[in-house]
């Protein structure tokens, strides 16, 4: 029940930022948005307090340790792969330009001179 209570506080920390963003309309540009990131960071410092917000830090870690380690492409099999992916979409732009000038001619024969 508490972090059901922590996770609303944390929600309405965020409308108060934005509440705080109109409230202050003839102010600065600078104030506002510092209301609005204002509430954001009270709003995720609460949240974090909450073992939903726990876990997803736990997540968040696991994630970074899995992408650390990735293999990632060298730059050379990069710039191939990506010459091969252009190639590959100028032969299809061709193969479709001409699939359509073969329809196009095809609808224009059968509908007759006239049309």
């Amino acid at each position: 029940m508490a972090d059901k209570i922590k996770l609303a506080l944390a929600v309405l920390l965020v409308i108060a930022g934005i509440a705080g963003f109109y409230y202050l309309g003839d102010k600065a540009l600078i104030l506002r948005v510092a209301s609005v990131l204002g509430g954001v960071v009270a709003a995720v410092l609460v949240a974090w307090m909450t073992e939903p917000g726990r876990q997803f830090h736990a997540y968040a870690q696991e994630a970074v340790a899995e992408t650390k380690k990735v293999v990632w492409p060298s730059r050379k099999e990069t710039v191939q792969t990506t010459g091969m992916v252009l190639a590959f979409v100028l032969v299809m732009a061709i193969f479709l330009w001409i699939v359509d000038a073969v329809l196009v001619w095809g609808v224009k024969f059968l509908m007759g001179p006239g049309a």
